[in-house]
């Protein structure tokens, strides 16, 4: 007898959810980059740190996807994907607390930062989820039935 996969799916509410943080987030991250008081560059800078750890975070979150049951991904990429994810952070950390703000704007910089990184990383997951639950579908050794019934 063959054993019978059942897929269990996110729900429409939390896919909502998901989605509806990660665009708060981003503009969060937009409004404080703005309307806080800067000159130009330093706008340019925070929103270049802010896109370079956005990016990052999706990579990272890939690479880690990938490679969760086998080592599909070559070490020296690994090492670049978390050094690049480092970096990104490191930079836009640092560049947010050595502008000239107010110690109640950094906070908010760096509150909606880290909110990015947390939705950015969720999204992912929930994406990538969903896709894989459409290809076990796909293959036909899944159930239909989100959950088996007892």
């Amino acid at each position: 007898m063959a054993n019978q996969v059942y897929v269990r799916r996110d729900t429409r509410s939390w896919i909502v959810q998901v989605w509806a943080s990660f665009i708060l987030s981003v503009l969060l991250c937009a409004y404080g980059v703005l309307n806080l008081p800067l000159e130009g560059i330093f706008r340019v800078f925070l929103a270049t740190g802010l896109f370079f750890t956005l990016f990052s975070c999706f990579v990272l979150a890939k690479s880690i996807r990938d490679n969760q049951n086998e080592k599909i991904d070559t070490p020296m990429w690994r090492m670049q994907v978390w050094v690049g994810f480092v970096i990104s952070v490191s930079l836009t950390v640092w560049g947010i607390f050595t502008m000239n703000m107010e110690t109640w704007q950094l906070g908010y910089m760096a509150a909606s930062g880290l909110f990015l990184i947390s939705s950015t990383f969720t999204l992912s997951k929930t994406v990538r989820d969903n896709h894989d639950a459409d290809i076990l579908e796909r293959s036909g050794d899944a159930s239909d039935a989100s959950f088996p019934k007892n």
